[in-house]
């Protein structure tokens, strides 16, 4: 386990032996503590040979931030915050 550091701006330091150059991560808050995922660098290829489709990137893209969207309503609503 490796300890980091959020400054004031809520950036994160990651220790020099755990980065790697141009990674994207998705960080998933979890009640006190994130979660963090990296991300490989072409997804598509990756999950192409565990998730066929015939939608184009944009399609996937359209319905993702849709349900995205549709999600985040709800959890607004459930909290009385819309």
């Amino acid at each position: 386990m490796t300890l980091v550091t959020v400054d004031d701006r809520g950036r994160m330091t990651i220790p020099k032996e755990m980065s790697v150059k141009k990674t994207r991560a998705v960080i998933i808050p979890a009640g006190s503590f994130l979660i963090v995922i990296p991300l490989p660098a072409k997804p598509q290829a990756v999950a192409s040979s565990w998730l066929p489709t015939e939608r184009s990137r944009t399609e996937l893209k359209e319905l993702a931030e849709g349900a995205a969207r549709e999600d985040a309503l709800k959890r607004a609503d459930r909290r009385k915050r819309v």
